[in-house]
């Protein structure tokens, strides 16, 4: 694998040194990861069929789970800038990933956070180090940070990576980028941010099927444009009309969205093209898979755990603000009491417990405890089932916390 800087001279027209392949040192950083993030316990529970046994408690967990390959990579490249960098001031642009155990231990790596550093992008330059996120940032971040020769180290996964490609596509081709996500995501803004970069590019981002079915009416019927600006004009791109902006359409997601709901949405917009322009639609509808393969296969193991055990309850761990791990949350919800934890604190007692209900309203900004809710009587008497998984920003080792604390509760007097 190619190593190093991107560019160092501006060959590519960037003036700045960008290590977009990691920076030669993962071999050196391997311990320092494994003794933060790694489980010997979580090992040994995939060898034995996924199932822990505890007097009266048995653990099952989903057969997908935790750290996905981007977030790993991601976690990866920031301990080799601190190694490779080590007088340097580092600076993240937000959270690396939507956890706040490694959030935090990056903090206490001497890694700043733009957010909350009191610093503005404006006032960095060629002596400082900037570590783009996961989620990406949108090219008017990058732009600036380029120009102003900061050394970047890019961990943009690769799979918002391959959403970037086919929103670019559309704003080539002159078709609007419809994009499920969350307005004020990092992953979502970096998204439709990639339209600007040809003139009459454009994007409009839904929430949900009641914000992508009022779309369809427009599609339909047409209306006043003003009426839907005053809903949509936060969630459009600069220069959106409606009336000439929807008649050709192609959708994207963030990539963390439940995918059920992001094809549903793609078949409304589908349905309310057909009915406008007609079974012809290669001129007016693009359609394109852009959930990543790691959110749908814990999404799928969720589903998949939810029919093949006879669970008690579900515990979901990760970030209060993680979009995948609030999803896995809804999917589990359906089925069995579920609880969305963020580490193992949560679990005060037998008795009590503190998470965030599910859906309940819009995702904080950080990974926080803010929103929490204290709960009495969450685990029955008896014996108990609890069906475990985790998000794709939450490392081994906080599933391993939440174990071990639910081993306490082994007995009635737990």
């Amino acid at each position: 694998m190619t190593t190093g800087p991107a560019s160092t001279d501006g060959s590519d027209g960037v003036p700045a040194q960008v290590f977009r392949k990691g920076l030669a040192l993962g071999r050196e950083v391997a311990g320092a990861l494994s003794a933060d993030y790694h489980s010997n316990l979580i090992d040994r529970i995939r060898t034995e069929n996924y199932q822990w046994d505890a007097g009266r408690v048995r653990i099952v967990l989903a057969r997908e789970f935790g750290f996905c390959y981007g977030v790993d990579r991601a976690v990866d490249y920031a301990y080799q800038t601190r190694k490779r960098f080590p007088d340097k001031t580092i600076y993240l642009t937000g959270e690396i990933i939507h956890n706040p155990q490694v959030n935090d231990r990056l903090r206490a790596a001497g890694i700043r956070f733009l957010s909350e550093a009191g610093t503005a992008v404006n006032a960095l330059g060629p002596d400082d180090v900037v570590i783009l996120p996961a989620f990406g940032v949108t090219i008017a971040t990058l732009a600036q940070l380029q120009n102003q020769e900061c050394t970047l180290v890019d961990t943009t996964c690769g799979s918002v990576l391959n959403v970037w490609k086919n929103v670019l596509h559309y704003a080539r081709d002159g078709f609007t980028a419809v994009i499920h996500g969350k307005l004020q995501h990092e992953e979502t803004q970096a998204t439709a941010s990639q339209v600007l970069k040809y003139p009459k590019g454009r994007s409009l981002v839904v929430l949900n099927r009641e914000e992508a079915a009022a779309v369809c009416e427009f599609i339909r019927h047409g209306g006043d444009e003003s009426t839907f600006m005053a809903r949509f004009g936060a969630a459009t791109s600069p220069g959106f009309s409606p009336t000439r902006d929807l008649a050709r359409v192609g959708l994207a997601n963030q990539t963390t969205m439940l995918m059920s709901e992001s094809l549903a949405i793609g078949e409304l917009v589908r349905h309310a093209m057909v009915d406008r322009y007609g079974e012809n639609l290669k001129n007016h509808y693009r359609a394109f898979d852009t959930i990543c393969s790691a959110t749908q296969d814990r999404q799928d193991a969720v589903s998949d755990l939810l029919g093949r055990a006879n669970l008690s309850l579900m515990i979901v761990i990760g970030g209060y603000n993680s979009s995948n791990t609030r999803n896995l949350a809804r999917l589990a919800e359906r089925k069995v009491p579920t609880f969305h934890i963020a580490d193992a604190s949560c679990l005060v007692s037998h008795h009590e417990i503190r998470h965030r209900p599910v859906d309940g309203g819009a995702a904080p900004t950080s990974g926080t405890h803010a929103d929490e809710t204290l709960v009495t009587g969450w685990m029955p008497d008896g014996s108990v089932t609890v069906g475990l998984t985790a998000g794709a920003s939450t490392p081994d080792s906080v599933l391993e916390q939440v174990i071990e604390r639910l081993r306490c509760f082994s007995t009635d007097d737990g």
